[in-house]
């Protein structure tokens, strides 16, 4: 008989440290009991299950058969059984590894195994209702004197039961954080990227999901924007960013009140990570004005999230539904004189002579991200020579490059999702 006392405040601590249900560990506990007495008293294709009694610390263990037909197995006589066995003998002893039991590779129905099978008829004797797929349970005589083999067998199985309880309880709870922004202490660096520690877990960060030019140091705590998670064997993948788009999103509504009330929305954001940021937003509620709401009183929102983004500039312009109008909002800061629409997406804006390099930006930059902003095709013009077309003034939504769209990278030589804003 176990000491249910003793180990009832194992199991306590254990939950506590790892994050669990207490009543998980005890399956894990009953699983790896019923492991160790198969090793000792048991045979191979046995399936033992065990119950733990949480009041008294004794332990039941019974023998689990299905229930099956002609139609989910196959009966092979003893002569083909053996020369089956020495098959499977021959290669385990090569070393041979298969993903699949033989009879599956080959096509085959599953061999009738009497230590885990028994036929409908039999089951019949026993249980009247019986049908192929059910399981009946046979008990079996109660032990508790194990092995040593038996006993590592059991420590294995713990461990192992633990390692993936663990993992699953880490996977549940980050799920519900995609597109949320954490906060985490870079942890250590390893081929351009970031790994975080988030607590419970490690995240990572790609290294075209680092902000261009940023350095990180090790115990170093910063925000991220949790991309994805996704299942790997070995942990749980926290796919972490700071140059996508919804990073920029998520940090304003950490600091504006009216865009977590409904009362104001984001309508779309355009970004060269490092460099910078257009951000489109639109009132939703009579006498709300978006654009100062962003920007907070003396700026002290709009500063908030530049002092995380590493001063990278930010442009809040206001939405409108009107082409013309989004346009010239768009290649704020300059003044646009007028734009000029036509179709498929195309416009043309018009600036003061002293504003064309404004409306364009360095490298065209700013053309770049109003294109990208507004869905249109932007051509900036002087207002003095409208017939001139300027070097980098031009920008549809496919010239712009850099803007952190989310995609992860190829890892381990397959394709991540990518997330889209």
């Amino acid at each position: 008989m176990l000491d249910i006392k003793e180990l009832s405040k194992a199991v306590r601590q254990v939950a506590e440290e790892k994050g669990l249900d207490p009543e998980k560990i005890m399956e894990v506990i009953e699983s790896s009991i019923a492991a160790a007495y198969k090793r000792d008293y048991g045979e191979r294709g046995e399936v033992v299950k065990c119950r733990l009694d949480g009041k008294t610390g004794d332990l039941k263990f019974w023998l689990v058969k299905t229930v099956v037909d002609d139609t989910m197995v196959r009966f092979v006589d003893e002569a083909e059984a053996a020369a089956e066995r020495e098959r499977e003998e021959a290669a385990r002893a090569a070393g041979a590894r298969t993903q699949h039991p033989p009879e599956e590779e080959e096509g085959k129905l599953p061999r009738y195994n009497a230590e885990r099978h028994i036929v409908v008829d039999e089951a019949r004797a026993i249980k009247a209702d019986a049908k192929p797929g059910d399981e009946l349970e046979f008990p079996l005589e109660a032990h508790d004197d194990f092995g040593r083999v038996a006993a590592q067998t059991a420590k294995q199985v713990i461990l192992q039961k633990l390692r993936e309880s663990e993992r699953d309880s880490i996977l549940a709870e980050w799920r519900g954080k995609e597109g949320q922004i954490v906060s985490g202490a870079v942890q250590r660096f390893e081929k351009g990227n970031v790994f975080i520690d988030l607590g419970r877990a490690v995240g990572v960060m790609f290294s075209n999901e680092s902000i261009p030019g940023e350095h990180y140091r090790a115990g170093e705590r910063l925000r991220f924007l949790v991309l994805a998670v996704q299942e790997d064997t070995r942990l749980p993948g926290i796919i972490l960013s700071r140059s996508h788009p919804k990073f920029v999103a998520e940090l304003f509504k950490m600091e504006v009140p009216e865009l977590a009330e409904g009362s104001i929305e984001i309508k779309g954001i355009a970004r060269e990570p490092g460099n910078r940021t257009k951000i489109g937003v639109a009132s939703l509620a009579e006498g709300v004005d978006p654009v100062g709401a962003l920007v907070g009183q003396r700026g002290t929102r709009v500063m908030a999230v530049n002092n995380e983004l590493g001063n990278e500039k930010i442009d809040i312009i206001e939405w409108a539904d009107e082409p013309e109008k989004l346009i010239a909002n768009a290649l704020s800061p300059a003044k646009v004189e007028r734009v000029e629409v036509f179709e498929r997406r195309e416009a043309r804006a018009f600036v003061p002579e002293a504003q064309l390099s404004l409306a364009i930006g360095r490298g065209g930059q700013n053309v770049r991200l109003a294109a990208k902003l507004t869905g249109w095709k932007i051509d900036v013009r002087s207002q003095s020579r409208p017939e001139d077309v300027q070097e980098g003034g031009i920008a549809g939504i496919t010239d712009v490059g850099g803007e952190g769209t989310g995609q992860i990278p190829e890892q381990d030589g397959e394709a991540r999702e990518d997330v889209a804003f």
